[in-house]
């Protein structure tokens, strides 16, 4: 059922089409439903009398791709040896390739950063430090927004940051009275101090702390050791 609007019935009459020429076919085909023998008889009419239909017309042009995938993986293996040797000895001369876009200047490749020695690194980020490259001003093609809270809107804070009240405290209420016997007290016993599980983490986790503090020291000792060789090596070539 349908619900539209009584303003609109009349382009609504006029502009869709009849409902039941769009009728969807949800059923499955009859091919489905048919027996046996039948299905059995059309595929042997198929196999000695197939039907005879035009030839395909075909309006795109063929393209070398050179030997198939399914055929390259049927060679015999010393058919790949010899194409593989074939390839080495006398390669094939392709056209060269002809590029449409323009190279652009991206600076040195990731791969090639982090094929370098730590040290260059290290100087490279003393450089930078010491003496930055100096880029020129960013030209911004974007406009700043002055308004970006409308002056229409009314900022209000909230009223448990506004009201500032003294703090009241109300008595307790009164406990009941009850009377009984006054009994002598018993001497108290001094409590004897119990002892804490220790915890069976806290040992590990102080043996961890004390090697890595070790370990830490031993590699910065290499570090200054391999910065000071260094030092030396480009003052002293002869060492």
């Amino acid at each position: 059922m349908t619900y539209r609007s009584s303003a609109a019935e009349a382009f609504f009459d006029d502009a869709q089409p009849d409902m039941d020429i769009l009728a969807i076919e949800l059923l499955p085909p009859p091919e489905l439903t048919q027996p046996l023998w039948r299905s059995l008889a059309a595929n042997l009419r198929d196999t000695f009398a197939p039907e005879k239909l035009p030839p395909l017309q075909l309006s795109s042009h063929p393209v070398n791709v050179g030997l198939l995938l399914g055929d390259r993986l049927s060679l015999p293996w010393f058919r790949t040896i010899f194409t593989n040797i074939g390839d080495v000895l006398s390669p094939e001369i392709l056209p060269p390739l002809e590029l449409e876009s323009q190279p652009v200047d991206v600076g040195e490749l990731i791969t090639d950063q982090l094929s370098h020695f730590w040290w260059a690194s290290l100087l490279r980020n003393l450089a930078d430090r010491v003496a930055p490259e100096r880029l020129p001003s960013l030209q911004l093609t974007a406009k700043p927004v002055p308004d970006i809270i409308p002056k229409s809107w009314i900022l209000l804070p909230l009223w448990s940051e506004v009201i500032d009240g003294p703090k009241v405290f109300y008595p307790d209420k009164p406990k009941p009275v009850e009377v009984q016997r006054a009994l002598p007290e018993p001497a108290a016993r001094p409590e004897a101090p119990r002892a804490l599980p220790a915890d069976p983490t806290a040992a590990d986790l102080l043996r961890d702390i004390r090697r890595s503090k070790i370990r830490q020291r031993i590699w910065i000792g290499l570090a200054v050791a391999q910065v000071a060789y260094l030092i030396m090596a480009a003052f002293w070539p002869a060492l």
